[in-house]
């Protein structure tokens, strides 16, 4: 059975009959044009938006699981953000023990080791660089071993090395047993780590499948109004947008 089954998903004006299945070691992403609601849904797999139709984690409701139980079996990056207080990077990540009512030394340290910073444990969240603060959000989640991990555009503003290394990070955990469902900007990031991939466009599901049957020309170029190339045969894959207009 589908650790994640989402069954004719809809929201008013913002999701119109989104169907998929995630099963246990894969990685999904979700791509689609700004607004065609890839945030939404990720919210609404992590239950923190109402929807109509069904999505089960594991044969139950995610919308009638009491809160503390979703939030330890599901765990969301969202977009990220700045960090307020001058905390060091331990006690952030440990905070992803908060649905557990623990503060598992050993969750916390595998956490920080996945994401690559337990060397910086005790420094500052204020004094990071943008991506050193990406790899400790991500490291809080993990701190809580969900079974599913949602994570909303992980890479977005991170240089090349960060994006790498933080979708390395989410395609371990996938493989580990886990399903992690991510939005992402990068056609080329997703063709080369994720299993399944869902484009989105206007709400709707424009197309599910492997990253050969999603990611073609003429789909990605009408969908996102640009013209674009696609070579799934390069290692890695070779996915650009093609700019004619003169300058």
């Amino acid at each position: 059975m589908a650790l994640i089954d989402v069954r004719h998903l809809s929201l008013p004006d913002r999701l119109d009959d989104i169907s998929f299945s995630a099963h246990a070691g894969q990685l999904i992403g979700v791509i689609g044009p700004n607004g065609a609601g890839k945030s939404t849904l990720l919210h609404c797999l992590a239950g923190l938006l109402p929807y109509h139709g069904q999505c089960l984690f594991d044969g139950a409701d995610v919308a009638t699981l009491a809160p503390r139980e979703r939030a330890r079996h599901i765990g969301l990056l969202p977009q990220q953000g700045d960090s307020v207080w001058p905390l060091s990077v331990q006690d952030i990540v440990a905070m992803g023990r908060l649905p557990w009512g623990d503060n598992d030394a050993a969750a916390i340290t595998e956490a920080m080791t996945a994401a690559g910073i337990a060397h910086m444990r005790r420094r500052r969240i204020d004094r990071l660089s943008g991506g050193e603060r990406a790899r400790v959000w991500l490291a809080r989640v993990l701190a809580g071993r969900p079974n599913v991990l949602i994570a909303d555009e992980p890479t977005a503003s991170l240089d090349l090395f960060y994006q790498r290394s933080v979708m390395d990070s989410l395609r371990a955990y996938a493989d580990q047993g886990h399903v992690v469902i991510i939005a992402l900007h990068d056609f080329a990031l997703a063709a080369h780590y994720c299993d399944q991939i869902c484009l989105m466009h206007e709400g709707q599901s424009e197309c599910t499948g492997t990253p050969a049957e999603v990611l073609t020309e003429e789909r990605l170029s009408r969908v996102f109004r640009t013209s674009i190339r696609v070579d799934l045969n390069a290692n890695p894959p070779v996915i650009a947008a093609c700019y004619t207009t003169p300058r």
